[in-house]
């Protein structure tokens, strides 16, 4: 089979795509320390994910099953994911809103391991207009349609303070972005064919927020609350208490 021919053919779901970096960031570890070889098991027990879960995961981008007691290859199988997600083909952006927020994202080198490439910037602070933020210039708003068409950009990173995030994301649709990565704090209304992914830091802290409340009023010697932790499809903890895993596997084969 060839690589990639899987993907129009199958749906997976928000909470497995959401994993998938944590596999290829593990992965990409074992590389370094030259292993070629290695088993869904052997993921699961270091990512502290349930074994099940990971084959299933794998099984989606995978081109070439794993093999009994061989496991998958290594370099194989970060090919895989990466071509899934689509880090194998780079993609641009542009940012609005060069403050702290937006200066910290055009800092970040990271992102290039993802396949993401922040080439300009957009800002009505006359003050930043003009200036470059690791190689990347500021322009000013209203050259960012003529701009983003010209290049071909198809992602829009919104920076900015909330009351200016609609109008912000207003100019984005105009100018034909097909996804928009939304930092502001507020809900955006797009048109179907736009895809938006929020980044809420409120809700993000809402989360914390209550699993450390929920763990304070805990009777001494009581566990952290499993079932809230599994809801967002992070890693389990004490994956070896196998009472607990008979008991909410079946609400993670559900969930995920």
């Amino acid at each position: 089979m060839r690589r990639g021919q899987k993907d129009s053919q199958i749906v997976i779901s928000q909470q497995a795509i959401r994993r998938l970096p944590y596999y290829l960031k593990y992965l990409k570890k074992c590389c370094l320390n030259n292993i070629d070889c290695i088993s869904a098991s052997t993921i699961a027990s270091d990512l502290k994910f349930y074994e099940v879960v990971v084959r299933k995961d794998l099984s989606f981008v995978s081109s070439v099953a794993g093999k009994p007691r061989i496991g998958f290859q290594v370099d194989n199988l970060i090919a895989d994911i990466e071509h899934f997600l689509g880090y194998d083909n780079v993609d641009q952006a542009i940012l609005v809103g060069a403050g702290h927020l937006g200066k910290a994202l055009m800092s970040y080198r990271g992102f290039d391991d993802y396949g993401l490439e922040i080439v300009a910037a957009f800002d009505i602070d006359e003050s930043v207009i003009g200036a470059e933020v690791n190689g990347k210039k500021v322009f000013h708003i209203d050259k960012l349609e003529s701009i983003t068409r010209r290049i071909g950009v198809c992602i829009g990173i919104i920076a900015v303070p909330a009351d200016a995030a609609c109008e912000v994301c207003d100019k984005l649709v105009s100018a034909g972005m097909p996804a928009i990565w939304n930092f502001a704090p507020t809900r955006l209304t797009v048109p179907e064919n736009v895809l938006v992914q929020n980044e809420n830091m409120a809700a993000s802290l809402a989360i914390l927020s209550k699993h450390l409340s929920n763990k304070r009023l805990q009777p001494p010697g009581r566990n952290m609350d499993v079932e809230f932790v599994i809801e967002r499809g992070e890693p389990l903890p004490n994956p070896s208490e196998s009472s607990r895993r008979e008991r909410l596997l079946h609400k993670t084969i559900d969930l995920h």
